[in-house]
């Protein structure tokens, strides 16, 4: 079988039917070729057998989280394979990788709110859609005008998953105002007719928090929105379902870091904590 010519077809198929960014499918290129490329490949009339053991030694030494997500790139491509392409293939090595349930700390409320007052117009509006609205990076990256409405920004995350988000504040007013000064055609935040790229917006928003010493990314935004939203006692449920998850599973992960800093808030407070008075 050529796994290669099927591989394109593959990164076309998500590209087509599930919308994935153009940074996924350069990951899930890159991790598949590598896996096709150090694997074990049996093939015979009646099977195929891929033992990818060989390409998880060699990338034993990076972190779980990229362990993880080059594993899973290869597992959804035998899948797709299997659906598609009706190949009776077996995948060895593949067991579960367990991720830590960890998450950059949220930034304080006061630095953003600092960081908006002192930026451009431009960078305002994207700090402000990705910690007002909980958007991942490449889903404001991807954000057209045509999804934008009076009241609602309309998604789509993962997998090609549509939810609405309700345009909080004084977003409608801010928007409105960019529109006027950048005059977009298509896309939100683009440049000569075409969007702007993940890079381009990470390093506006990194810049825009340096100049306060403030490390920060997109990423960690929309980690601020979640936790603080979960402290101010929104629903869970309702936050997984703006944060376009697909388990509440995922979400509760900010729950267990929101309950820690009200811990460590209490006992800053309490007049009868020790340790502050060390």
């Amino acid at each position: 079988m050529d796994f290669y010519k099927a591989l394109d077809e593959y990164l076309a198929y998500l590209q087509e039917y599930k919308h994935y960014s153009p940074h996924t499918l350069k990951s899930y290129k890159i991790a598949i070729t590598q896996a096709l490329e150090l694997s074990e490949i049996e093939e015979s009339k009646e099977k195929i057998v891929l033992n990818i053991m060989p390409f998880r030694l060699h990338i034993a030494k990076l972190a779980k989280r990229t362990i993880y997500a080059r594993v899973s790139s290869v597992k959804n491509f035998i899948k797709y394979l299997k659906k598609f392409h009706k190949v009776p293939i077996i995948l060895k090595g593949d067991q579960a990788i367990k991720v830590p349930s960890s998450l950059p700390k949220p930034l304080r409320q006061e630095d953003i709110e600092q960081v908006l007052a002192n930026s451009d117009e431009q960078t305002r509006l994207m700090i402000k859609m990705l910690y007002g609205l909980g958007l991942r990076i490449s889903e404001l990256a991807s954000l057209k005008l045509e999804n934008i409405s009076k009241e609602w920004v309309r998604v789509y995350g993962k997998g090609s998953k549509e939810r609405e988000i309700p345009l909080v504040g004084n977003l409608q007013n801010d928007i409105f105002r960019y529109k006027n000064i950048y005059n977009p055609k298509k896309y939100l935040f683009e440049k000569d007719g075409k969007a702007l790229s993940d890079a381009q917006i990470r390093y506006k928003i990194n810049k825009a928090f340096a100049k306060f010493g403030i490390k920060a990314s997109p990423h960690q935004l929309r980690h601020s929105f979640a936790s603080h939203l979960l402290e101010e006692g929104a629903r869970i449920a309702d936050v997984s379902e703006l944060l376009g998850h697909s388990s509440m599973a995922t979400t509760q992960i900010y729950t267990k870091l929101s309950s820690k800093a009200k811990l460590e808030n209490y006992l800053k407070a309490h007049p009868l904590n020790l340790k502050k008075k060390e």
